[in-house]
């Protein structure tokens, strides 16, 4: 391994230690300087990867989206200390997000591992986990309307500023594409954890029926309803577009649809 190698192993691994860190509210880490440290270099890594990823501060409301975005970017299945410290550096950017598997039976399989005395708080987990992201949904939709309004000032005074170089003009673009890109990943994720949820659910019918089914469906109702708020935000493919997902073959290799009269 080179010198170069090397330190970025180290750092990495320091990183991963001091990735493992006391929650605050939103479920974000308490601020501490491991954290600071882990936001910075996710920001130069996502630079170096070519993501967009802008020097400019945050804006209140900027803050505010990173840290309501941060339940859904971190697993619902939170109780392995290493897998929970990777995701944490997968959402600073440290990580890209495209290393991960989209394990769907890990959040049944987690809460199957633990021990209970009774299925009911297998249910109850379930059903409190789903109205809980469901709840914090609205917010996190409303300050990503307030911060793109933001952006569309921002881009809007752009012609209109003599003193700005070409390097203030690529920050402010990259700011707008990390904030757009920041809302379709959280997107993406809420689907995923619905995905988890119902799979969750649909095996705890099989292994445990019971009358909670019942509840936990209309928890998990509720939060696909809430799902349907960060549609409008941005449009279907953003995923796709800011790289979070690989485009499917069939849609690169299919020919284009011709209009028959």
């Amino acid at each position: 391994m080179t010198r170069a190698g090397s330190r970025s192993a180290g750092l990495l691994l320091a990183l991963l230690l001091g990735a493992c860190a006391q929650e605050g509210d939103f479920g974000r880490p308490a601020p501490s300087a491991w954290n600071s440290l882990i936001e910075t270099t996710g920001t130069v890594a996502a630079y170096e990867r070519g993501t967009p990823a802008s020097a400019f501060p945050l804006t209140d409301d900027e803050t505010v989206l990173r840290d309501r975005a941060w339940r859904f970017l971190m697993p619902a299945d939170g109780h392995a200390a290493f897998s929970d410290a990777l995701a944490n550096l997968t959402r600073a950017r440290v990580l890209p997000p495209r290393w991960r598997h989209d394990d769907i039976p890990a959040y049944h399989n987690d809460l199957i591992a633990e021990s209970f005395r009774s299925p009911y708080s297998r249910y109850r987990r379930l059903s409190d986990d789903a109205v809980a992201d469901g709840r914090l949904i609205p917010i996190f939709a409303a300050v990503a309307g307030r911060v793109f309004d933001a952006d569309g000032v921002r881009l809007r005074a752009l012609p209109f500023s003599k003193s700005l170089d070409d390097r203030d003009v690529r920050q402010a673009a990259m700011r707008v594409a990390e904030n757009r890109c920041l809302v379709a990943w959280v997107r993406l994720e809420t689907s995923l954890r619905i995905a988890r949820y119902r799979y969750a659910l649909e095996h705890f019918l099989i292994e445990m029926p019971g009358r909670e089914a019942a509840s936990a469906e209309q928890a998990l109702a509720f939060l696909e309803g809430r799902r349907g708020l960060l549609d409008p935000l941005l449009p279907p493919d953003a995923a796709v577009r800011c790289g979070l997902v690989e485009l499917p073959v069939q849609t690169v290799l299919a020919a284009p649809v011709v209009a028959k009269y």
